[in-house]
């Protein structure tokens, strides 16, 4: 089967002109597997953000998991919904055989640019930030999927209304063993849990490992790790991270003690849901 029908069963029969319905108006960004625009509905004025998938980059990964069913990106993007989750409005094929995605534009910075620029969150807002994070990841666990690739690069923070948005899907599956066995490292590789570098069997704890990098960089702006190191150390079992206290002495405890469990090397020492740790941290939340 040739890579057009390939994706074409995937998203759907009808074929778009994408650039006689949308309006590009900002240049494009380009991820590992697609190009990202902000577009104007031609039809109807509206603001949307478009995301076109590279049929060539994006097969291998899709067809990792074909005799399994799993839905495209588009369909999950759909299932997942919530306050600090990107709106999904449709998804299918162009007419040169990309598949794409159309979602509510977010109007926001990058959470890895905030952090890389060393913002100087209050306590506050770090609290808050780590709150509508954990969020987003419980909204997709209850959905039935896991992420695999929860970083700063896939937030985008709301300057005017302090809204944290999850915005990608791309390497998202459902929560199944069969989607999550042993094989290839999937995510950004310093956000990568120790079961996945090590290829081992891994479930939506990887998630929760992620998020407690990225919540304890909105606490500390620097990493658990050594820069640049901490797939690898986490990978060794053998080097533990930094305390959070060494960058927020002052942190609750409640947060702080939370935080560190997300990075345990072993999955069973990690809390067993987002929803449990976001009752961890209710009273610091309150």
């Amino acid at each position: 089967m040739g890579l057009g029908n390939f994706f074409g069963g995937l998203f759907g029969g009808g074929k778009t002109d994408l650039w006689k319905r949308f309006e590009r108006m900002r240049e494009s960004t380009s991820g590992t597997m697609s190009t990202f625009y902000k577009v104007r509905d031609l039809k109807t004025g509206e603001v949307l953000g478009l995301k076109v998938v590279d049929p060539v980059k994006a097969a291998p990964v899709e067809g990792r998991y074909k005799a399994l069913g799993k839905p495209n990106e588009g369909e999950i993007g759909q299932q997942i919904t919530g306050h600090n989750i990107v709106r999904t409005r449709e998804w299918g094929t162009s007419t040169g055989g990309e598949p794409f995605i159309v979602q509510d534009f977010v109007d926001g910075v990058l959470l890895h640019n905030l952090i890389a620029a060393k913002k100087p969150f209050t306590p506050e807002q770090r609290v808050d930030l780590v709150t509508q994070a954990a969020t987003a990841i419980k909204a997709v666990h209850d959905a039935g999927f896991v992420h695999r690739d929860i970083c700063p690069r896939n937030f985008i923070l709301e300057p005017s209304t302090g809204r944290l948005v999850l915005i990608d899907f791309g390497l998202t599956v459902p929560d199944k063993p069969a989607f999550l066995q042993p094989g290839n490292r999937v995510g950004t590789p310093n956000y990568m849990a120790p079961e996945v570098v090590r290829r081992r069997q891994a479930d939506k704890r990887l998630d929760i490992f992620s998020f407690g990098i990225t919540a304890y960089e909105i606490c500390t702006n620097r990493s658990p790790w050594p820069k640049g190191s901490t797939g690898k150390a986490a990978m060794a079992h053998d080097t533990p991270p930094d305390d959070i206290r060494e960058g927020w002495p002052e942190i609750p405890p409640q947060l702080a003690t939370a935080i560190m469990a997300c990075l345990s090397a072993d999955p069973d020492r990690r809390p067993e849901s987002m929803g449990r740790f976001l009752t961890a941290i209710s009273a610091v939340r309150a």
